[in-house]
């Protein structure tokens, strides 16, 4: 019978040391983990990793204005950068026209109606994920 009791004492401690090593670990892990990817929210890295910088684009306005400007364009993830990178002349087109209607005055009084239209008008193309954010990051108007 102390053999018994023996055998069921080691078996015992060996299932409650098992438990006590898989909540450490568990708890480890749950205190490590990146709050960003528990709430859905990418990191700055990401962010850059999938997003294009378009080179300086010069195009005169509707008013006889000419604008240098170039942006930020975010995607959704490395395949629909990939897409981004070979509509490059689509998208381009895309930006040049938008300039080409736009007054001078539209380039001093904000830009979140011309990043949100090209956002649209590129989204209209992808096919392979989509653009989540357009930043303008260089603008020069003459």
């Amino acid at each position: 019978m102390t053999a018994l009791k023996s055998n069921l004492f080691k078996t015992v401690m060996i299932i409650v040391s098992t438990l006590t090593v898989a909540g450490v670990a568990a708890l480890i892990v749950v205190l490590n983990l990146d709050h960003s990817e528990a709430s859905g929210e990418r990191s700055i890295d990401e962010i850059r990793e999938t997003s294009l910088l378009t080179e300086d684009i010069t195009t005169d306005t509707v008013d006889g204005h000419f604008v240098r400007i170039s942006f930020r364009i975010v995607t959704d993830g490395e395949k629909a950068l990939e897409e981004l990178k070979k509509r490059d002349f689509q998208m381009k087109n895309i930006l040049i026209k938008e300039l080409a209607t736009m007054k001078a005055e539209s380039f001093q009084s904000g830009l979140s109606g011309l990043e949100e239209e090209v956002k649209l008008r590129l989204n209209e193309l992808m096919k392979n994920g989509i653009i989540t954010e357009v930043y303008t990051v260089e603008k020069v108007l003459q």
